[in-house]
C-alpha cells in the first residue's frame, strides 16, 4: 500500500470521485441550508484556475491508482493561501489521511511563496474543526459558542516557519490576529 500526492486540476478525472464524494457528504450534512442549489453550485463557485500555479494548486493523494483524499489552495491576499476541499474518502477515515493531505499542502503553499493559510469550514463539520485545532490552526470565532451561531468558520495558520531557506517572501511580518477578530 503505498500513498503519493499528484498536482492536478479539478478537472482531471481522477478527482471526479473525491468530489462527487465531497458533493453528496455536503449535500446530507447541510441540504439546501447555504443555497437552492446544494454543493455542487458551492464547488464550482471557483474556476478550475483559481486552484492552478502559480497562485493556487490542487492535490490528490493516490492509494493503488485510487482517489483517497485531496485538497486545493487559492489566492486569497498577498501573503495568505486559502484552503479549499480538504477531503478524505469516507470509507477510510481515522487513519491520518486528511492531515497528510493537509501537511502537504501546507509545504507546497510556502513553496509558493504564502506564508500564512487561512480556511473556512462549515459548522457541521466537527471533525475539521477538530483536524484544525489539533495541526497548529488558530479559530477565527469564539469556541465555546455554538457554531451553528457562525454557520461558517474560520481558521488561519503561520506557515513562515517552512518557506524554503533563502526564500524571502513579502510577508515576512507576522500577521496573525486573535481569535474573535474580524477578518
Amino acid at each position: 500500500m503505498s500513498d503519493r500526492f499528484l498536482y492536478t486540476t479539478p478537472l482531471d478525472p481522477l478527482a471526479k470521485p473525491l468530489i462527487d464524494e465531497l458533493i453528496h457528504e455536503y449535500d446530507s450534512r447541510y441540504g439546501t441550508y447555504f443555497n437552492d442549489e446544494g454543493a455542487a453550485a458551492e464547488l464550482n463557485r471557483y474556476p478550475p484556475e483559481a486552484f492552478a500555479p502559480p497562485q493556487g494548486n490542487f492535490v490528490l493523494l493516490i492509494r493503488d491508482g485510487q482517489t483517497i483524499g485531496g485538497g486545493a489552495f487559492k489566492h486569497y491576499d498577498e501573503y495568505t493561501a486559502e484552503f479549499k476541499r480538504i477531503w478524505t474518502r469516507s470509507d477510510l477515515r481515522r487513519q491520518g489521511l486528511a492531515r497528510k493531505v493537509l501537511v502537504e499542502l501546507e509545504a507546497q503553499a510556502a513553496r509558493q511563496g504564502y506564508t500564512r493559510i487561512y480556511l473556512t469550514t462549515g459548522f457541521r463539520q466537527p471533525e475539521a474543526v477538530g483536524l484544525y485545532l489539533t495541526n497548529g490552526y488558530s479559530a477565527l470565532f469564539d469556541t465555546a459558542v455554538d457554531p451553528e451561531v457562525y454557520k461558517s468558520l474560520p481558521f488561519e495558520k503561520d506557515i513562515t516557519h517552512l518557506v524554503p531557506s533563502g526564500f524571502e517572501p513579502a510577508a515576512a511580518k507576522p500577521r496573525l490576529r486573535a481569535a474573535g477578530a474580524s477578518l
